[in-house]
């Protein structure tokens, strides 16, 4: 049985369509189990901005967490002047152009390949402040069963691999950073280590800290959080280097919903409940994933009486979100909740066919009390075009 209850801390009614709604409870129980992993074993853990870069939530954040992690100028600009603690920065290529500003930014920053390393170098060192430098590398093993979401597929343009590591190059280097998960346990963190340490373990010995990169679902219900702990501790004392994590998904997971309405309903052999939501435009992994997201209050296609697809609002043929059923007729006007919809979700929006972004609002269940810190119009569709 899917057929979920609403519990999104306010009243859906006063809330406008559609929206993501976050509530600070929900976020501080995630911030809750990812201190107790620092408090266990003294790692560092990161928000990565690439998952959830909601910075009206920043201030709780950083309470728990030590910093953030940037792929982009802009990620590095939104943590060093919102959060204000350590600004770790990974591209797969830096430009000539930005790089000072990345640079004034960071406080770790790692380098995807060592050509770039050897073209940045002398600037880093003349930076005027301490930058801690790191070299990723792929371990050349990953569990993930997608290839859109997979670091470390064949050809992956991300990481060193071992043959193209340049030992005679590491003079600078502080640390080694491996990205291999996605939404995964702490077996498959603790296989990809295993794989890490046997091409790499050797240059661990004299650096200072070593990034476990992110998709660990550290958050999820049954995560198995003592061999985590495990893992990293074992790393920590046997080559004493510091371990960061930088998971997204794990601090947004299960803190945010998008509210919907019902605009209309169409019959073309099934029924289709068009929503004033886009699953291309705001919600992008429901596509890419692909993945049919939770539905509060419905059920799989044909589990109740009445099964509808539901379809957003722009013109791609394929904007749709999936097939649910609803123990009662669907309304125009209704409103649906989607779950989880909070990490890789407002990072990913898109004004595609100018469809209005989102509303953002903030909510504690704890209270009752809800606000909402972002509204969306014509101009920011206007202004990403010329």
């Amino acid at each position: 049985m899917s057929h979920k209850v609403i519990n999104i801390g306010c009243d859906i009614s006063q809330v406008p369509t559609p929206s993501y709604v976050c509530d600070r409870a929900s976020l501080a129980r995630n911030l809750a189990i990812l201190g107790q992993v620092q408090q266990r074993t003294g790692c560092r853990i990161l928000l990565a901005l690439k998952g959830f870069a909601m910075f009206s939530l920043f201030g709780q954040i950083r309470e728990v967490l030590h910093g953030a992690s940037a792929s982009s100028l802009s990620e590095a600009r939104l943590a060093a002047e919102e959060f204000g603690r350590e600004v770790h920065v990974y591209a797969p290529a830096y430009s000539d152009e930005e790089f000072g500003e990345i640079l004034g930014c960071a406080d770790h920053l790692v380098f995807n390949s060592f050509r770039q390393w050897a073209h940045f170098k002398d600037r880093v060192a003349g930076a005027g402040k301490k930058v801690s430098c790191g070299i990723r590398v792929n371990p050349q093993y990953s569990e993930v069963d997608v290839d859109l979401y997979n670091p470390c597929g064949r050809f992956s343009r991300l990481g060193v691999v071992r043959d193209q590591f340049r030992p005679e190059l590491l003079e600078g280097i502080e640390g080694l950073h491996f990205h291999a998960l996605c939404e995964q346990d702490a077996d498959a963190l603790e296989h990809t280590v295993a794989a890490f340490e046997e091409k790499f373990g050797a240059f661990l010995h004299g650096m200072q800290w070593v990034n476990f990169g992110g998709g660990h679902h550290i958050t999820r219900e049954g995560y198995d959080i003592d061999r985590l702990c495990a893992t990293i501790s074992r790393i920590q004392e046997k080559y004493g280097v510091r371990v960061y994590l930088e998971p997204g998904e794990a601090i947004g997971l299960n803190i945010g919903v998008l509210v919907t309405r019902v605009m209309d309903i169409v019959e073309n052999e099934m029924a289709t409940a068009i929503l004033d939501t886009s699953a291309t435009a705001h919600m992008p992994d429901v596509l890419e994933m692909p993945y049919r997201p939770v539905l509060f209050g419905a059920g799989e296609p044909g589990e109740f009486a009445h099964t509808y697809r539901l379809g957003g609002l722009s013109c791609l043929a394929g904007d749709v979100i999936g097939d649910y059923s609803f123990p009662e007729p669907l309304r125009i006007g209704q409103r649906l909740v989607f779950g989880d919809m909070a990490h890789y979700t407002m990072v990913k929006t898109t004004t595609f066919n100018g469809v209005r972004l989102p509303s953002i609002v903030v909510c504690d269940s704890r209270t009752g009390e809800s606000k909402v810190v972002r509204s969306f119009g014509y101009e920011d569709y206007k202004s990403r075009l010329s």
